[in-house]
């Protein structure tokens, strides 16, 4: 290592990179010709006592602060979430005076929210129904609430947008339904942000995409390509993407943290050894 030393403090993307390649130059590390994401045969995951860090120069990101820093929890977001919402709107060409919408309301779709407010949307609706969440969003900046799922979800937007539809669609779920809704949404000649790992083998929405000259882009956010950008806002305040944080637990309490964001007792649980 030439940029990371023993004692620092550092934000750790969920893939490493060399940060040399070309796709790395082009600030994609997650397609680097060396990538490794965590947790899975090659290399382990981070939530344990040591992890190994497969080309540390490239992938971690030093910070100046301390490990007891009050930022932290929204720092840690820059590892993940954060980045990945900020990629959705990225990706769905979010700019100042469209309308956003944002399909789901985990902890991806909450900084989708954060993330569309920070570059300027004019109008963002969320679809969620989830109280506790639809509070955050709106603090994060939402503007609309649709709780209906499906064919009424739908309906709504295209109420709420004079049955035009939103400029920037940000996927945040991944399943057909979240796709088939996405682009049903869209107006026409828009673009969706897919974030949401598919758990579908075909886009079902495929040729009213194509009708409807809407983009859709997306994949795992290249966050460690996002950190420099995002990093003085959260260090100024201007965001605090930590609040999707709503439960903190120890390496002993990950398994109930998973039950409980997958039962939706919570929204993002934060492990601290």
């Amino acid at each position: 290592m030439s940029t990371i030393k023993v004692g620092d403090l550092v934000v750790m993307p969920f893939a490493s990179s060399d940060g040399t390649c070309v796709f790395c130059r082009e600030h994609l590390p997650t397609s680097c010709e060396s990538v490794h994401f965590f947790g899975n045969e090659a290399v382990g995951g981070a939530q344990a006592e040591a992890v190994r860090i497969p080309n540390a120069d490239g992938t971690l990101f030093p910070l100046n602060v301390g490990p007891d820093d009050a930022l932290m929890p929204s720092l840690l977001t820059l590892s993940d979430v954060m980045g990945t919402g900020h990629h959705a709107a990225v990706v769905s060409r979010v700019s100042p005076g469209v309308t956003a919408a944002v399909v789901g309301d985990g902890a991806v779709g909450l900084c989708g929210v954060l993330a569309a407010k920070r570059l300027g949307a004019e109008r963002i609706i969320l679809l969620g129904r989830h109280e506790d969440r639809i509070a955050l969003a709106r603090e994060f900046g939402a503007t609309d609430i649709v709780r209906e799922r499906g064919e009424e979800g739908v309906a709504k937007v295209l109420e709420l947008t004079s049955g035009h539809g939103a400029h920037s669609v940000l996927e945040c779920v991944g399943t057909d339904q979240a796709m088939d809704t996405s682009v049903k949404i869209a107006r026409p000649g828009g673009a969706i942000g897919r974030v949401g790992v598919p758990h579908y083998e075909a886009n079902p929405s495929a040729a009213p995409a194509f009708f409807k000259n809407v983009t859709v882009g997306g994949g795992p956010a290249p966050v460690r390509a996002y950190i420099e950008e995002l990093l003085p806002d959260v260090m100024e305040g201007r965001i605090e993407p930590g609040k999707v944080f709503d439960v903190v637990t120890d390496l002993q309490g990950v398994p109930q943290g998973y039950r409980d964001m997958n039962d939706r007792k919570s929204i993002k649980v934060m492990v601290k050894p």
